[in-house]
């Protein structure tokens, strides 16, 4: 016999106890925080209303249909979508992502091997994309100063194989706008379509602006434009997971969908990478768009970006950190003197109730840390300052973490593709990951393992981590009857 419910929820009190905290403001990465009580136990109540309806067949779950119509309608007026543009609701933003990738793709079956032109600061799931569609990513070095992208050089990137081109509002990394407008023209000039991905800024950016901030155009009122993706799971504070990938019109968006009628069941017919979905998360996403409605996301807004400019005039009086760029949005990303490391203030950040998310060293430029602020942290900025000062200080007390020359030097030379099981054991060991036995190890200050990481070309870097993540997944004992 099961457990009993009193027992399962425990057992999932107990699991969780131990995960980083979605509400409260004090998690600066992977969550979403309005702060808002009333929005979020509307979104908890639509998603187990809706759990169970699937998405596969709107014929079947109207209310799915409507929902997701509504959701694109009210995404269109906040980015100036033309008469006949078109959207659909995915499970995220790598999905809307593939999608658009996809969608370029087989749009173009007259190009052999296709390729789509990116900044080097464009989201990594364009990087999926290009290795699950055989779309070559063509990466092109930003504004070292800016990092916005640098458009003459996407423009000059640009071929007769070009079939997609990609801008971010913002790109994650530093929180800047690339130049929309040019990387627009002149993909439309080569018969090329342009993505932008507004998967975190989307739904807060107009809201910024309609408060005075300065951007360059970005949204469908660029001409050239021809999809942008969106995620409502960010700063639409709804529920996981949720994003909305538009097309200009619909003819664009045609070749996203796959019909299958070539077998015995039922015709096959997705607009999406997924057949079956649970209509949970749509409804939720439905139900906290329609509750805060659009005054109530300016509010929200307005919140972050007085939130931002708290947290920019504090920074300042940190001497040991500096602003990469000057966010145009809601991201920050620091960088630190040689006095301490940015793994240890993570560190000691965690330690004082704070989660921020280092980010590695990537084209001469040293690792950084990421700051995603939302409505819940904004008012809570003197005290993560507070937190953040006294981190600093630690840092600067314990010194840099150093990486011994002669593992440097190792990590340079090893070939990842040579590796065996036994050799990514070693490794693992080496990084702190696993003990001697092999067993997993997750260390309490990742410090010393990310600045290992830090020095590891990139490709044996995400060999290691496949590894740790093959390792970490496998089947364990269950303790449940």
């Amino acid at each position: 016999m099961g457990l009993s419910t009193d027992e399962v929820v425990a057992r999932l009190e107990a699991m969780r106890s131990g995960d980083l905290p979605t509400h409260g403001g004090r998690t600066l990465a992977y969550v979403y925080d309005s702060g808002l009580a009333d929005a979020d136990a509307l979104g908890r109540r639509a998603l187990a209303m809706f759990a169970s309806a699937n998405g596969l067949d709107p014929t079947a779950f109207p209310s799915l249909l409507q929902m997701e119509q509504e959701l694109v309608g009210f995404a269109g007026r906040l980015l100036d979508a033309p008469d006949g543009y078109v959207g659909t609701a995915t499970s995220g933003g790598t999905e809307s992502i593939l999608l658009a990738v996809q969608t370029a793709r087989d749009a173009r079956p007259d190009v052999e091997r296709p390729r789509m032109v990116l900044p080097t600061t464009a989201h990594a799931a364009f990087h999926k994309a290009a290795h699950y569609f055989g779309v070559e990513a063509v990466l092109v070095p930003v504004d070292p100063v800016t990092f916005r992208a640098d458009a003459d050089a996407m423009a000059a990137a640009i071929d007769d194989r070009t079939v997609l081109v990609v801008a971010s509002a913002p790109s994650y990394a530093h929180g800047v706008v690339d130049p929309v407008g040019a990387i627009a023209g002149t993909a439309a000039a080569a018969g090329a379509r342009c993505h932008v991905d507004a998967c975190i800024g989307g739904w807060v950016l107009p809201y910024l602006q309609r408060a005075g901030a300065e951007l360059p155009a970005w949204t469908f009122e660029v001409e050239g434009v021809t999809s942008i993706s969106v995620d409502l799971h960010k700063y639409a504070y709804t529920p996981k997971g949720v994003s909305l990938l538009l097309h200009r019109t619909a003819a664009l968006r045609r070749p996203q969908f796959f019909a299958a009628a070539d077998w015995p069941g039922y015709t096959m017919l997705n607009s999406t990478t997924q057949s079956t979905k649970s209509g949970g998360p749509l409804a939720a996403a439905w139900a906290v768009v329609t509750h805060l409605g659009d005054d109530g996301y300016a509010t929200l807004a307005a919140q972050v970006g007085d939130g931002i400019r708290a947290l920019l005039a504090g920074l300042a009086a940190i001497p040991q950190l500096t602003v990469v760029a000057a966010p145009e949005s809601t991201l920050v990303a620091l960088r630190v003197d040689e006095s301490c490391d940015v793994f240890t203030i993570c560190d000691e950040m965690q330690s004082r109730g704070w989660f921020v998310q280092p980010q590695m060293a990537f084209g001469g430029e040293p690792p950084t840390m990421h700051l995603t602020l939302s409505a819940a942290t904004a008012p809570l900025v003197p005290e993560f300052l507070a937190a953040l000062a006294d981190s600093v200080a630690a840092a600067v007390a314990a010194g840099p973490v150093r990486v011994a020359p002669e593992l440097v030097a190792a990590a340079g030379a090893i070939d990842p593709a040579t590796l065996d099981e036994a050799a990514f054991d070693g490794l693992l060991q080496v990084a702190g990951l696993a003990g001697a036995d092999g067993e997993l190890t997750l260390p309490e200050r990742f410090a010393p393992v990310n600045a290992l990481l830090d020095v590891a070309p990139p490709r044996l870097r995400e060999a290691l981590l496949v590894a740790f993540l093959d390792r970490l997944s496998r089947p364990r004992p269950t303790t449940s009857p």
